[in-house]
């Protein structure tokens, strides 16, 4: 219901902005990346590769009690550093370039997202303002580490990374024959099944999410809350920056621009966790959704509209979400009212009953 608000929502606005195209325009936005056939789908999957990475950073976070607003950063400078491993260390067996260049964007996340969590561990300071200021900070830093070791400045971004440190296409490039089509979805899908696997079926996912639902309790009970929030914050980090690097060593053609800009996949994959209700397949099944109305968005151009109507699109089906969830919640909470005083009535008469039968026995003795 929420995603068919948020069509309807988008198709108002093609009738305002041009009423002529409106029915062709929400036509081409339903049919998404099908407009191609499977090369569509494989764009599909090549942009839902790393919108699925962040989602599942900000989702993990968001499942141990946390808010990683900050993976836009761990995003950034986890690219830099894929790309930092791509261009410069050539001596490196072929089979094995790519996989020390994913492996250093996984670490340079997970350094990143470690000090909001030590500073939440700490001193409680408030996640959300740490990672919002680490995002400004990674953006600054990876423009003048850019600059500074892989910079092309004719182009104003960094160099191409050697073609062995690109992702295998493992043949999904002649199922979905889409240019930028590489084994990356792959990898994605090993990442959901652990992220599922760790947090739903070890002690140390059960201990995070403890800590994430009740903090008292999770101390109570004599886990280490502090330590929790340090590796949760880390481990969020380090699948966003994996994201980074899936994307830059995708052999797409694209660089890291020296610009002002903060990733926009970092707050892509907050929409995706809201959507996916932070659940790692349901994560999956919204970055895959995210990634194919996008592509129709790109389409909306051949019939002059603005690809920004996509993101209007996004924003509306998020807010009707949390909308249906407030609705569910009060709804719930107003059911299980109405039982408990119910519920609590009949314990009173069956009280009372007692009471008195309990009066009458004592009177007659």
């Amino acid at each position: 219901m929420a995603i068919m608000a948020g069509f309807i929502l988008g198709f108002l606005i093609l009738l305002t902005v041009n009423y002529q195209q409106a029915l062709a325009g929400i036509l081409i936005i339903f049919k998404g990346g099908l407009n191609k056939g499977l090369a569509g789908m494989g764009q599909v999957l090549y942009y839902a590769t790393p919108i699925i990475m962040t989602g599942l950073a900000v989702g993990f976070a968001f499942k141990t009690g946390l808010f990683n607003i900050g993976a836009s950063g761990q995003f950034s400078i986890g690219a830099f550093a894929a790309v930092y491993v791509g261009v410069n260390l050539k001596g490196l067996p072929a089979s094995i370039h790519w996989m020390v260049a994913l492996l250093a964007s996984l670490l340079a996340g997970a350094i990143w997202g470690f000090l909001p969590g030590f500073l939440k561990a700490v001193r409680n300071v408030n996640e959300v303002i740490t990672s919002i200021m680490m995002n400004y900070i990674s953006m600054s830093a990876v423009n003048m580490l850019v600059k500074a070791t892989v910079y092309n400045k004719y182009k104003n971004e960094s160099l191409p990374v050697m073609a062995s440190a690109n992702v295998p296409k493992w043949g999904l490039d002649k199922i979905f024959p889409y240019s930028s089509m590489n084994g990356g979805i792959l990898i994605v899908l090993i990442f959901v099944v652990l992220v599922y696997v760790i947090l739903e079926k070890t002690t140390f996912g059960y201990e995070l999410k403890a800590c994430g639902f009740n903090l008292d309790a999770g101390l109570y009970a004599g886990i280490n809350a502090k330590r929790n929030i340090v590796y949760s914050m880390m481990i969020s980090g380090a699948l966003s920056g994996l994201g980074g690097g899936l994307l830059y060593l995708s052999g797409s053609g694209k660089y890291i621009k020296v610009i002002d800009l903060i990733a926009n996949e970092g707050f892509d994959g907050i929409s995706v966790a809201l959507l996916g209700m932070s659940q790692p397949f349901g994560i999956l099944a919204a970055g895959i959704f995210i990634a194919y109305i996008k592509v129709g968005g790109f389409n909306l151009q051949l019939l002059n509209y603005d690809q920004e109507i996509i993101n209007i699109i996004i924003a509306a089906i998020i807010y009707f979400s949390a909308f249906a969830l407030l609705f569910r919640t009060r709804l719930l909470n107003l059911f299980s009212g109405r039982e408990k005083i119910v519920s609590e009535g009949f314990v009173e008469a069956d009280l009372a009953e007692s009471a008195e039968n309990k009066i009458e026995e004592g009177i007659e003795k």
